[in-house]
């Protein structure tokens, strides 16, 4: 029996493809409700993620429109260099600010599949790096909706569903090859009318709305945060501090959002393309220096010429000790020990750690 009031929403990243065949090939054609789906990839990516799955199982999977109706059965893929945002009963494709370095990110779908959908929102996290859609996840499980994460032992890159076990109270923890059933059972059955965690409504609506391209200013951006000593790494602008959730959240004005940890991943970026640019420009100038020498020189004014030679001799020096330090520097670390610690196959069962329920 379908049940329109679920929604199920997925995020992956690294190693996602395979996973997302995986729980498409499980599907019954009859599957109740809708699937939306969001998995980072290069803004120039084709976007043949929805043939794949197509081809993978009975459902029929495609890059979501503007405006798409939302289906019972389908799969619903982000395009690239889009956000999707879930309305009711419709998506909104857009070109919202990065979230997390990303477009299309997670946190905006599940954020939006929690507003509208509450207890119907069913967020599944895969395999990926950092920590992108933990705060949706949050946002899910917050409004009544159910949380699962797939097992970081399963999973090719273990970040991502880490973070989330780490952050949320996920409700399953299972490998891949179990994810269908579970997502099979729970949507066999209305969705449960459960009583959310307190939480700050505002948070969630003005997110979405700046998601779906809203001035972040003019959406409340200010009332649900505070300005921070750090800029933005892409716009340089004043990052806010978000009030919500478990993890350390920041914005700016023109709506970059990150985690620390995906902030600590753009600054590490930032000093290595500050170090490069150092170089460059160390060595462009020993170069004009050594090309006026010669002329100089050609002009018989030795002094002068050996008074340039020195000083490219030093600039050579400069950016000799600057390209060893980017050679040996160890960048900052975006990934706490007891996450690192955990990723391994040892580690598959984390009851004491986490709200686990076994399907």
């Amino acid at each position: 029996m379908a049940h329109a009031n679920h929604i199920v929403v997925v995020g992956a990243s690294a190693g996602g493809i395979e996973v997302l065949r995986t729980i498409a090939a499980a599907l019954p054609v009859e599957f109740p409700v809708p699937i939306c789906v969001v998995l980072h990839m290069a803004p120039q990516s084709p976007g043949v993620l929805p043939e794949i799955l197509s081809r993978a199982g009975p459902l029929v999977a495609t890059n979501a429109v503007n405006g798409d109706r939302l289906r019972p059965g389908r799969i619903y893929v982000a395009p690239p260099d889009c956000h999707l945002v879930v309305e009711p009963g419709r998506l909104h494709v857009t070109k919202g600010p990065k979230e997390n370095r990303f477009r299309p990110a997670i946190d905006p779908l599940f954020r939006s599949a929690a507003q509208v959908y509450g207890p119907g929102a069913i967020g599944v996290i895969l395999t990926g790096s950092l920590d992108d859609g933990t705060a949706g996840l949050w946002t899910v499980k917050q409004l009544g909706g159910i949380a699962i994460a797939q097992d970081p032992a399963d999973a090719l890159y273990p970040s991502m569903p880490l973070h989330a076990i780490a952050h949320v109270k996920v409700d399953y923890v299972v490998p891949a090859a179990d994810l269908a059933p579970l997502l099979v059972r729970l949507t066999a059955t209305p969705a449960m009318a459960r009583v959310p965690e307190p939480v700050q409504p505002q948070h969630v609506d003005v997110e979405v709305k700046i998601a779906m391209e809203q001035n972040p200013i003019d959406a409340g951006l200010e009332q649900i945060g505070e300005p921070s000593r750090f800029a933005c790494p892409e716009c340089h602008g004043v990052l806010l501090r978000l009030k919500d959730g478990p993890q350390a959240r920041f914005r700016c004005h023109t709506g970059h959002a990150y985690t620390g940890t995906s902030l600590l991943a753009a600054v590490n970026e930032q000093i290595e393309e500050s170090l490069w640019t150092s170089i460059r420009a160390l060595e462009e100038g020993q170069l004009l220096l050594c090309h006026i020498a010669e002329h100089l020189k050609a002009s018989r004014d030795q002094a002068a010429a050996v008074e340039l030679e020195a000083r490219a001799d030093e600039a050579k020096k400069q950016s000799d000790v600057i390209r060893k330090l980017l050679t040996t520097r160890e960048p900052f670390p975006i990934e706490r020990k007891e996450l690192q610690s955990n990723a391994g196959p040892a580690n598959r069962t984390q009851d004491a750690a986490i709200d686990r329920k076994e399907p």
